[in-house]
């Protein structure tokens, strides 16, 4: 069995009061609507994504990046504080009251299609990385946490994300099976169907065999992706209910971008990693090795560690706050804000990250998670032989 070392000590600073920034996300962008209504100029809609796409990739390499792990003498207190948990907390009621006000414009003003969009991706966003709160908030036993992880789901419409990523993705991660594990020579566009139809097929699955263990049908108030779906259906037919039509389709277009967001995550945090087959068939457990890290500071500190990826997936009940970096863990070349702005592009995806994918396996891309339909010429460019 593989082991996992730790990097030299570096000084460890707590972040404590950086951490305030991660629920502040949705508090400023609901601010930039509220700055909107009362001015009315449409520079505030787009300041969201400005931020997204442009400002933070520029933090990140203004500021860099930060590596030192907390002592292990710490990591105890820093998971018992309960600071950090309410911190995750609060992102949720600002990010209800933010789709709210967001619905309340769609539908009681008369927007022009620029105002519109600038809307959808304002609210887009902050529901998109609501799904970060909820991942954060579902890997918890904590009842409260668990139901929160629902609630922050609901405005994207996606809650079977709560028993999938859960039970599926971190039980078939970096394999061929796991329809959340992006495969080396995938673009994003290619992905994304794929990862959405078949996270949808695996959560209902996944809860289909957990409830007939228990006698139960999948069909009844203990399926918890009926039960997060519910919750979808609540906040949207009551706005629409309160406010008609326009909000609801508001409110689906917002959410298919929000989930969109999600998804570019998923692409990036895996690409091409692949966990291998011990003799018996099963796949080693995950490592620090088998997930993409990024220790970018700004993008750290606003998606609560999400991008310490690599321990979260080898160690995935530990908190946040206490995410380590590993060595020996796959390192991106820039911070998801940037990434996923990459993602978007195959051609500079593929310039960045297929040679980083090849180097990982030491030019042996047999060892990657390639895509099936471009094995061949992959394997071809990079020198290797397909010993299938």
């Amino acid at each position: 069995m593989r082991t996992v070392t730790m990097p030299p000590a570096t000084p460890w600073k707590d972040k404590r009061w950086l951490w305030l920034h991660s629920p502040a996300l949705p508090a400023a962008f609901t601010a930039y609507l509220l700055a909107f209504l009362w001015s009315g100029q449409v520079a505030w809609l787009f300041l969201t994504p400005l931020i997204i796409y442009a400002l933070m990739p520029l933090l990140d390499v203004l500021i860099g990046e930060d590596a030192s792990n907390p002592p292990e003498s710490a990591v105890a207190q820093l998971e018992q504080d309960l600071y950090y948990r309410i911190l995750v907390w609060a992102y949720v009621p600002f990010q209800i009251a933010g789709t709210i006000l967001g619905a309340w414009l769609a539908a009681t003003y008369k927007l022009s299609w620029l105002e519109w969009l600038g809307l959808v991706l304002t609210v887009g966003a902050f529901n998109g990385i609501g799904i970060a709160t909820a991942h954060e908030l579902g890997h918890k036993k904590e009842t409260l946490d668990r139901w929160l992880s629902k609630i922050a789901l609901a405005p994207t419409m996606y809650g079977h994300f709560f028993v999938e990523h859960n039970r599926g993705h971190h039980s078939r991660v970096a394999t061929p099976q796991d329809p959340a594990s992006a495969r080396m020579g995938e673009s994003f566009w290619a992905f994304l169907p794929r990862t959405v139809l078949g996270s949808l097929r695996s959560a209902w699955q996944l809860e289909r065999e957990r409830l007939s263990r228990q006698g139960k049908s999948v069909w009844c108030i203990h399926n918890e992706n009926l039960q997060a779906w519910a919750m979808t259906l609540v906040l949207f037919g009551g706005l629409t209910l309160a406010l008609g039509w326009p909000a609801l389709v508001f409110l689906v277009v917002q959410g298919v971008y929000g989930a969109s967001m999600l998804e570019v995550v998923n692409y990036v945090e895996h690409y091409g990693l692949l966990r291998q087959q011990e003799a018996s068939g099963h796949y080693v457990r995950c490592l620090p090795e088998h997930s993409w890290n990024s220790n970018h500071t700004v993008g750290n500190i606003f998606l609560y560690h999400l991008q310490r990826h690599s321990d979260h997936h080898a160690h995935p009940r530990r908190r946040y706050q206490a995410l380590r970096h590993f060595d020996e863990s796959p390192q991106l070349p820039a911070g998801y804000a940037a990434m996923i702005t990459a993602a978007y592009v195959p051609p500079l995806w593929y310039a960045l990250m297929d040679h980083r994918v090849a180097r990982h396996y030491r030019g042996d891309l047999t060892l990657a998670n390639l895509q099936p339909g471009a094995r061949q010429k992959l394997l071809a460019r990079w020198g290797a032989t397909d010993a299938r």
